[in-house]
């Protein structure tokens, strides 16, 4: 059975394919910066000399990008213009880059409050992803990466991600991801996470007791926007010889503030009836 490519995958794999390496990148890039600054669009011809290409060669580059979303061809006039899948793109990170930005002082609170790293991620596809950090003020901190993807079943901040999913769309998701033990703690067990998920939506946190890092514990709590949407989990993470259970309700509870504070700080109101027309 043929593997099936990622989206970035077959875009990396396309582009690449045209002419081959990074030099291919590089004139793709050009292409579509010409393309995104012609706001009448721009012809081919027009296109191969802003670029500098053999017009062959900036026709097949243009197909590609064509093909991919990133640009499309006008019918009549065959024109360039930007394609939608690049505002698509666009419009992802600029909401995570806004995302970062508000969340920023919550993360550093969260870290003064606890001593400990605190963190934000988001859901990727079938994994989640820590898109800010803050480290904590103790003298022995856990190496966290911006960037680094996590298993949600295995996590505090996957946990609380899934929760905001339907029953149906949990059993799905559940479904299609493999519930590796990654530790002796990670729950394998499909209807023992399902009830743990659920757990955690109904008390607004999730717990990891080493499930990922069996030396690790962290809590997570949910962060809404305005249109009630749970956009992230907000963190953190702690040794587990410093993370006793004794703390938990203390942490927790600052956990949990720090995801309502970042809510509201996101135009989000717990009490639908509060909100007022915009």
């Amino acid at each position: 059975m043929p593997k099936v490519k990622s989206a970035d995958a077959e875009l990396d794999a396309a582009i690449v394919g045209v002419t081959g390496g990074v030099q291919s990148l590089h004139r793709a890039m050009a292409i579509l910066q010409s393309v995104a600054r012609a706001r009448q669009g721009i012809g081919l011809a027009e296109l191969s000399k802003e670029v500098g290409l053999h017009s062959s060669t900036t026709f097949h580059l243009a197909k590609t990008l064509v093909t991919l979303g990133l640009m499309r061809q006008e019918p009549e006039s065959k024109r360039y213009r930007v394609g939608p899948r690049l505002f698509s793109l666009a419009s992802g990170a600029l909401d995570e880059l806004e995302l970062l930005n508000a969340a920023t002082p919550f993360l550093t609170a969260l870290a003064d409050e606890t001593g400990e790293n605190s963190h934000i991620a988001v859901r990727a596809g079938r994994e989640v992803v820590i898109i800010g950090k803050c480290d904590g003020t103790a003298s022995i901190r856990l190496a966290e990466r911006i960037g680094s993807a996590r298993p949600p079943h295995a996590t505090a901040i996957g946990k609380i991600l899934l929760s905001a999913l339907s029953d149906p769309q949990l059993d799905a998701f559940l479904a299609s991801i493999s519930l590796t033990a990654i530790t002796a703690k990670t729950i394998v067990d499909a209807d023992l996470l399902k009830a743990a998920i659920r757990e955690a939506g109904r008390n607004a946190i999730a717990f990891d007791d080493g499930e990922f890092d069996p030396d690790v514990r962290c809590l997570a709590a949910p962060v809404f926007d305005f249109r009630n949407r749970m956009i992230a989990a907000i963190g953190i993470s702690a040794p587990v010889w410093r993370l006793g259970l004794n703390r938990i309700g203390e942490i927790s509870a600052l956990v949990q503030q720090a995801g309502r504070d970042l809510s509201v700080q996101l135009g989000h109101v717990s009490d639908p009836t509060k909100m007022t027309a915009g």
